[in-house]
This record gives structure tokens, sequence and C-alpha cells, in this order.
């Protein structure tokens, strides 16, 4: 969840009262807070999660289950700081930096994880991680010229992937006996999520790369334009 701080709201009555202070400034936030204290604590996660999720070559259905428990907690931990973080105004740099190194880092450990254990095929895992890192490195790229800000589609992909991984993650093929059917189940329906989150991920890279290209050929006109006005120096 990112900490980007909520649109600017209108002044309220009171200003027109003349009881507003006037050349006073928001105290900046510190970065000792609660939503950067989830974003370390999810940091922090990640090397546990990939412990469990290895432990036994995972095969222990106890840690696979800690695994998801470990991965949900991180997860829900995302949502939680990023809205106290608005709702609070505790924006800060290190939470606008860290946050998607965070997230990026507790998907990529789950998606390289199960790779490793052999309950994910390496293409998705290779296709989703090229995309998430290419697309990061494509932002500092273009950052110059302007921000480009998380897409509607982005967030539909992101929830995908942690509701898909969390099947995944869940010893769902090593259940037994009436539950072993509905585990057969419940991964075939991880696997149709999974699918749909890879989906997502290819189109809206695409997408980002298309406004990229955009946002970057429009900084390069807009700046050549502002250097044949400018007078010449004398």
């Amino acid at each position: 969840m990112s900490h980007e701080p909520p649109a600017d709201e209108t002044v309220g009555a009171t200003a027109g009262r003349g009881q507003a202070s006037r050349g006073t400034t928001t105290p900046k936030p510190t970065n000792w807070n609660i939503p950067n204290g989830l974003t370390a604590l999810r940091i922090l996660l990640v090397p546990l999660l990939g412990w469990l999720l290895l432990a036994d070559g995972g095969n222990d259905v106890g840690f696979r289950i800690w695994a998801f428990a470990v991965f949900l907690t991180a997860i829900l931990t995302d949502k939680i700081d990023g809205e106290i973080a608005r709702k609070r105004n505790l924006v800060t740099e290190f939470g606008k930096l860290m946050d998607p190194i965070a997230d990026k880092a507790l998907t990529g450990m789950a998606f390289v994880g199960l790779s490793i254990i052999g309950e994910l095929w390496w293409w998705v895992t290779i296709l989703v991680l090229s995309r998430e890192w290419g697309i990061t490195f494509m932002r500092f790229w273009v950052i110059r010229y302007g921000v480009m800000p998380a897409s509607r589609g982005g967030k539909i992909k992101t929830t995908l992937q942690a509701v898909a991984l969390c099947g995944f993650i869940l010893p769902l093929l090593q259940l037994d006996g009436a539950l072993g059917d509905i585990g057969q189940v419940l991964w075939w329906v991880a696997v149709a999520i999974m699918a749909a989150a890879v989906a997502v991920t290819v189109i809206t890279g695409l997408d980002y790369v298309r406004e990229a290209i955009t946002l970057r050929r429009e900084g390069q006109a807009a700046a050549d334009a502002s250097t044949r006005q400018a007078p010449p120096s004398s």
C-alpha cells in the first residue's frame, strides 16, 4: 500500500472568521511512526516467510500453515500502514521509498520460494518479477519528467497476486480425506486466480511502458521548447 497523501481538502469555515493561523506550516512527520514501523515489520517478515516456506522442502504441513499466517499478516500490515499514514498525515520520504520495496520483497520471496519447492511454475515467477522490477526501474528512468501513479489495473493486479499466493502457500494438495477434495478444488481456484493475475500483470506492464514512453517524450519536448524560448545570454 503506497504512503501517498490524500488530495488537499477545502479550508474550513474558521478561515472566514480570521481565526485560522497564517504563516504557519504543518510539522513534518517523524520517521518514527506506526506506518513506518509496520513497513519495517513487513521487511523483517520476509526472511521468516522464506524459512517457513522452504523448511523440509515445503513438505511440512505445519510450516506451510505458519508461512501462510506470516504472509497474510504482512499483507494486512501493508493495507493498514497506508491507511494510517494518509488519515493521520504521517506520510514520510522513508515510507514512500521503503513501502513499495517491502511489498516487492514480500511477494518476490513468496514467488521464488514457491517455485523452489515446486509449487509454482518458474516461468510464472520469472515473468511476474521481471515485470515488477522492470516497472520499478522504469519509474526511476522517467522520474525527472513526472511521476507514474499506480493505476487501477495495477491495484487489481496486486490484489489478485496476494490472493493467489495465499492459495499456493497453503498446503492444499497435502490435505487428506474429505479435506483433500476441498483442497483440490481450492488449489484449482488458486490456479485460476494466478492465471488472471499473470494476465493483468502483463497487460498493466505494457500499459506502464506506453505511459513511460509518452511521459518521457512529452517531457523532452517541453524541455526543448523551453530551451528554444530562453533568451540568449549576454
